[in-house]
């Protein structure tokens, strides 16, 4: 009885885990949306690194968080120093030279006893339309899951079930991303955990924690109201494998290009809070998620912060500039 109660609490931290965030949570794609669609890498010309700080559910004990850097490039034959380039319209060139992109991103998602840290690897390829963009990525990933010793308590610790279960495992897998821009909007689709693994820590059983696919469908559209604001509406829609649904619809306005606030409403689970501002090559990004179940009562919510640095700019030989 003793053996079925360990295997009954591993298997309600794997799934629980498996079901709510199998792939990490980011409230501010719009400002990277690299994070979500690997056909993203260099699609805005330049290269920028960015690093995002998730801390979910503040109050409550080993509530999930995740920490992200990213850094992604164009391959131009020039480079420019960024200057004062506006922080999400995009310009235009008459050049087609420069198509492949490259990125790298690790991050690490803690929930519970379980430690997942990941890497990516990205290939990127962009096409000249003439009146738009056309991209295509594809990431190499390697992730590793690890169960964290001090957050499991067991009444007997040389239990011969938990001497059998690997503590460390690592999956390799990849995605694949779709992506579209021009002046005016942008809409991109990826697929994620494209292998679709299976995470065993025993030496038996556990087969049922599938690394189940995940689809991801991401798009805006820029009205300019004058010329100090504009309004960015944009929706994220994911679906896992299961059919398991999320969606975020999100309004932005923007002041002069360097300011913005917003909202964002989750579908079943939050309304987001958004903000954010540019100085020069640097952006601020804040997000507060605001929980619309009662977990709320025992949470101060979750907190989202977010920092781009931009290293160059190339506007002068690429088409499209992506939007922050």
């Amino acid at each position: 009885m003793r053996r079925l109660i360990y295997i009954v609490m591993l298997l309600l931290i794997f799934l629980v885990e498996g079901k709510s965030q199998q792939s990490p949570v980011y409230s501010q794609y719009m400002l990277n949306g690299f994070l979500l669609n690997p056909a993203v890498a260099g699609a805005e010309g330049y290269a920028a690194a960015n690093l995002t700080v998730r801390e979910q559910w503040i109050g409550l004990t080993d509530g999930p968080a995740t920490y992200a850097l990213s850094f992604q490039t164009r391959l131009m034959q020039e480079s420019h120093i960024s200057r004062s380039k506006s922080v999400r319209r995009r310009g235009k060139s008459a050049s087609r030279g420069g198509r492949v992109g490259l990125g790298g991103y690790i991050y690490n998602h803690r929930n519970g006893a379980v430690n997942r840290t990941g890497i990516k690897l990205t290939y990127a390829y962009h096409i000249d339309l003439k009146s738009a963009q056309l991209s295509f990525g594809l990431s190499m990933v390697g992730t590793q899951y690890k169960l964290d010793d001090s957050r499991i308590k067991l009444e007997i610790p040389d239990d011969n079930l938990w001497s059998g279960v690997h503590q460390a495992v690592f999956i390799p897998d990849a995605d694949f991303g779709v992506y579209l821009s021009n002046p005016d909007f942008w809409v991109g689709a990826s697929v994620d955990q494209l292998l679709e693994s299976a995470v065993k820590f025993g030496d038996q059983g556990y087969e049922t924690m599938i690394l189940e696919r995940n689809y991801n469908l991401l798009g805006g559209y820029d009205f300019m109201v004058n010329r100090d604001l504009t309004l960015s509406p944009s929706a994220y829609i994911k679906v896992a494998e299961s059919g398991a649904m999320q969606v975020d619809i999100s309004g932005k306005c923007y002041f002069k290009q360097d300011f913005w606030g917003g909202l964002t409403y989750r579908t079943g689970h939050s309304i987001v809070i958004l903000a954010g501002v540019r100085v020069d090559r640097l952006v601020f990004g804040y997000a507060f998620d605001i929980g619309l179940s009662g977990l709320m009562k025992h949470t101060y919510g979750t907190h989202e912060f977010t920092f781009v640095a931009r290293f160059g700019d190339v506007a002068s030989r690429h088409r499209w500039l992506n939007r922050y």
